[in-house]
């Protein structure tokens, strides 16, 4: 029987420079924006052993894309595609944004219940038909308890685990 080689968690991004990987960061960004992490992770994995195949499509569609999308970072970004460990690196950004946005998810939700249980219940039914607003005398409150998840995260993404060196 074959040994199993554990993927490692934290993938060498020595190959790539800043630019490369900010594409990499900015798409992931986007998947998260649009609350589609689920369905890019299942189609990532899915065509994980493909991913020289879509880089070569990419160029067929490149006077397509050159309507709509910057050029040069279309080119890094199929460039990018054409080595394996590109798709894992972008899937790891992509679950590490979305963890981020989970928490400031779940924050936020917990701030707004915490509000509503100390308002009346028309206040409480108003908000449940129209929608809630955060009230402005607590808007810069919320945003600092907000960012400071990010900062919470820039701060552990920072530190040097303890197997690399």
């Amino acid at each position: 029987m074959l040994p199993y080689k554990q993927p490692d968690p934290q993938p060498d991004h020595s190959g790539y420079t800043e630019e490369e990987l900010a594409i990499l960061d900015k798409a992931a960004r986007k998947v998260v924006q649009w609350k589609m992490t689920v369905p890019a992770i299942m189609t990532l994995e899915s065509v994980k052993p493909l991913n020289f195949i879509g880089s070569q499509a990419m160029v067929f569609f490149e006077p397509i894309v050159q309507s709509v999308f910057s050029i040069k970072d279309y080119e890094t970004f199929r460039t990018m595609l054409e080595r394996r460990e590109t798709l894992e690196l972008l899937l790891l950004r992509i679950e590490a944004f979305d963890a981020v946005a989970f928490r400031k998810e779940r924050l936020f939700k917990k701030l707004q219940k915490d509000y509503l249980r100390q308002q009346s219940w028309f206040y409480r039914f108003k908000s449940a038909i129209i929608g809630f607003r955060v009230p402005p005398h607590l808007e810069a409150e919320w945003k600092a308890k907000l960012d400071a998840i990010d900062a919470a995260e820039a701060a552990a993404s920072a530190k040097p685990t303890e197997g690399s060196a």
